[in-house]
C-alpha cells in the first residue's frame, strides 16, 4: 500500500516544477496581456465584494504565483501575504511589488502549513484544485486556524460539472491538457462546501463565470472580447439550474458571520 505522505510529496514535486516552468518567462508575459489583466481586475473586485476586506484588513493569498492580482488587491486593504512553494515565482512578485512602490505586501517561499497569524480573510485562486486528497481534507481546519474570529476563506476552483469542461474535453482535449498540471482536477463544489462546514464554517457555493476566464487564457490580447465574455457571464450566473454548469465555483466560507447574499456584481477597482 502506497504511503499518503509519499504520495503527497510526489504529487507537490511534480506540482513544483511544473510552476517553475511556468514562471521561467511564460507567466510574466501571458499574464501581462490585456485580456488577462481585465480578469485580474474582476477578480479583485469579486474579493472585496465576498470579503468586506477594507483599508485595515490583513490578507492572505495562498498560491500567489508572480502577484499580479494580490498587486492590484494591496492598495485596497491593509496588507497582503502572498505565499508559493515557486522560487522564481516569489522573486518575480517582490520584483513586481518593488518596482510599483507597493510596501504593504510581502511574498512568501514556502507551504502555508508554515505560517502563523490571524488573517482577515485569505483566499486561493485555482488553489485547491492542485491540493492532494488528504491535504484537500485537511486545508479548511488549517485555514480556520489563520483567520480571525470571523474571518473569511474564499475559493476559486474549476467544477467537474462546468459546461466549458466537456465541451473543451471533446474539441480540444490536447489544448486542454496544455493548460493542466498532471495531477489537478475539477472539484465538486458542493462536496467542497461541506468539508468547511464539517470544520466550522458557514459556507456557501456560488459560480463565477461559463466563458470569460477561458477566453482570458486562450485569447489574451482580446480584452474586448473578454468583456463581453464576461457580461454573458454575469447573466448566465443568475440563472438558477443553469448555473451550475458554471465553468468556475466559488466557496465563501465565513467562521462566525452568516455568509453575504449571492451577487454577481462588483464595485470598481482601477
Amino acid at each position: 500500500m502506497q504511503d499518503p505522505a509519499q504520495d503527497e510529496r510526489a504529487v507537490l514535486a511534480r506540482e513544483l516544477a511544473y510552476h517553475e516552468e511556468l514562471y521561467g518567462g511564460f507567466a510574466q508575459t501571458h499574464f501581462a496581456r490585456p485580456a488577462v489583466r481585465a480578469l485580474r481586475r474582476h477578480m479583485v473586485r469579486r474579493l472585496l465584494t465576498v470579503s468586506g476586506a477594507g483599508p485595515g484588513s490583513r490578507v492572505l493569498s495562498l498560491g500567489c504565483g508572480i502577484g499580479d492580482t494580490e498587486l492590484l488587491l494591496a492598495p485596497h486593504v491593509g496588507s497582503v501575504t502572498g505565499i508559493d512553494l515557486s522560487p522564481s515565482a516569489i522573486r518575480q512578485a517582490r520584483a513586481d511589488a518593488s518596482a510599483a512602490g507597493i510596501r504593504n505586501a510581502e511574498f512568501i517561499e514556502g507551504a502555508f502549513e508554515h505560517l502563523d497569524g490571524a488573517f482577515d480573510f485569505a483566499f486561493g485562486v485555482f488553489f485547491l484544485h492542485h491540493l492532494p486528497d488528504a491535504s484537500l481534507d485537511a486545508f479548511p481546519e488549517r485555514i480556520a486556524s489563520l483567520l480571525a474570529p470571523g474571518g473569511v476563506f474564499y475559493s476559486l476552483d474549476p467544477s467537474r460539472w462546468r459546461l466549458a469542461g466537456a465541451l473543451g474535453r471533446l474539441i480540444v482535449p490536447g489544448l486542454m491538457r496544455r493548460y493542466q498540471t498532471p495531477d489537478e482536477r475539477e472539484l465538486d463544489p458542493w462536496t467542497t462546501a461541506a468539508r468547511f462546514e464539517a470544520a466550522g464554517f458557514a459556507s456557501r457555493v456560488a459560480f463565477y463565470d461559463f466563458f470569460s476566464s477561458q477566453f482570458a487564457g486562450l485569447l489574451p490580447g482580446f480584452e474586448s472580447g473578454y468583456r463581453m465574455a464576461r457580461a454573458a457571464d454575469e447573466v448566465l450566473c443568475r440563472i438558477p439550474l443553469l448555473s451550475r454548469l458554471g465553468g468556475n465555483f466559488e466557496v465563501i466560507a465565513r467562521l462566525s458571520a452568516a455568509p453575504p447574499e449571492q451577487n454577481c456584481s462588483t464595485p470598481r477597482v482601477s
